[in-house]
């Protein structure tokens, strides 16, 4: 068993046997690997965002919270490859890419015989030239997106004029190969579409956005000249 589907099969496990703790001896001996194998992969596990934790003492071991994680989920073999697909169309400057490295890894180590090696020759044939992305950026906007937080934005526009502003993030939007952040701009008073590639520096401003309403965002700002008005028409409001 390679690593990646070591990692899959220890949530699993885990899961399984949630919210009774297991040793690492025992997951060893599960494994067939050394207990410092396991221990260096459930310490993975923590760094890549899973729900793992270690309990001390008598009775002790690792457990998983399995509130935090979906439940096994059975794909065809169709299924699991356009997911592996794409994913893997996924590069660095889309926003959740890294997010979608680690699925596409679970997504393959879950499956195996000819399913899998469909799922990776297929993945192989597809390549996503990267654009110019900001990882800096593309962070604070995945987190402000994820906590309704307000964002303090350094951004230039089409004719190269730069401004800041403070925004507060209402969704994503993609057209044309490219991403754009739609929000509420503070300054501006009014909803606005930024490529994120053209914002220069974003970080979190501590305080709290208020909800606001995607489509009627899309519908009047500046984002929604980046597709064509009719795929914008089934969102407007049907009288």
């Amino acid at each position: 068993m390679n690593r990646t589907a070591r990692l899959y099969a220890l949530v699993e496990d885990l899961r399984a046997a949630a919210p009774r703790p297991l040793t690492v001896a025992a997951l060893a001996t599960r494994f067939e690997v050394s207990t410092r194998t396991v221990q260096r992969d459930l310490h993975t596990l923590m760094e890549t965002g899973v729900p793992v934790r270690s309990i001390p003492g008598r009775g002790g071991g690792w457990s998983i919270d399995p509130e935090m994680t979906l439940p096994p989920i059975h794909f065809t073999a169709d299924e699991a490859s356009a997911l592996t697909a794409a994913l893997a169309a996924a590069d660095a400057s889309t926003p959740y890419a890294s997010a979608a490295r680690t699925a596409a890894q679970k997504i393959a180590a879950s499956m195996t015989g000819p399913a899998s090696a469909a799922a990776q020759e297929l993945a192989a044939r597809i390549v996503a030239l990267p654009t110019r992305s900001n990882f800096d950026v593309r962070t604070a906007v995945e987190q402000a997106l994820a906590n309704d937080m307000a964002l303090q934005l350094s951004y230039t526009d089409a004719a190269g004029h730069e401004s800041n502003r403070v925004v507060e993030p209402a969704g994503l939007l993609t057209a044309n190969g490219r991403w754009y952040l739609v929000a509420w701009c503070r300054t501006r008073r009014a909803g606005r579409g930024f490529r994120l590639d053209r914002i220069t520096a974003a970080a979190p401003t501590g305080e709290p956005a208020q909800p606001h309403d995607l489509t009627e965002l899309l519908l009047t700002s500046a984002a929604a000249n980046a597709v064509r008005p009719t795929a914008l028409a089934s969102l407007a409001p049907r009288p």
